[in-house]
C-alpha cells in the first residue's frame, strides 16, 4: 500500500475520517497476513514509511504507525503519506539464557526493562 491520506474531506467529520483510514490500514494488514506464507517464512514482516508528503517519508515501525497518525491529526495536518510493503520472514530463535519476554531493546512486551 502506498497512499496519501486526505484528512479534510468536503462534508465530513475529520474525526469519522481519521478512523476511516485509520480502519483501511488496518484492514489492508490483515488481509496482507492471510496470504500463504512462501517456503521457509514464519509470518509476515512489514517494512513501513510515513511523512506528510512522499517525498520526506521516514522509516517507520509498524507498531508506531497509528501514533504517527494521532499526532499529525493533533497538529492539525491535511494530509500524509504511508507505504506498507509485505514481505515473508524467518524468525530468529531467542539466544540460551535470553529471558522469555526481552525485546531487542531489552524491555518485556509491557514495556517494562528486563
Amino acid at each position: 500500500m502506498r497512499k496519501t491520506f486526505q484528512l479534510h474531506v468536503e462534508g465530513k467529520n475529520r474525526d469519522r475520517v481519521l478512523d476511516a483510514v485509520k480502519h483501511e490500514i488496518r484492514k489492508y494488514i490483515k488481509r496482507e497476513r492471510r496470504r500463504d506464507l512462501p517456503e521457509g517464512a514464519d509470518f509476515w514482516d512489514f517494512d513501513c514509511q510515513f511523512g506528510r508528503t512522499k517525498e520526506d517519508a521516514a522509516v517507520a515501525h509498524l507498531s508506531a504507525l497509528t501514533g504517527l497518525i494521532n499526532g499529525v491529526a493533533a497538529e492539525g495536518g491535511a494530509q500524509f503519506y504511508v507505504e506498507i510493503l509485505a514481505k515473508p520472514a524467518k524468525r530468529t530463535p531467542r539466544a540460551p539464557g535470553e529471558p522469555q519476554g526481552a525485546d531487542e531493546d531489552g524491555m518485556d512486551d509491557d514495556g517494562e526493562e528486563v
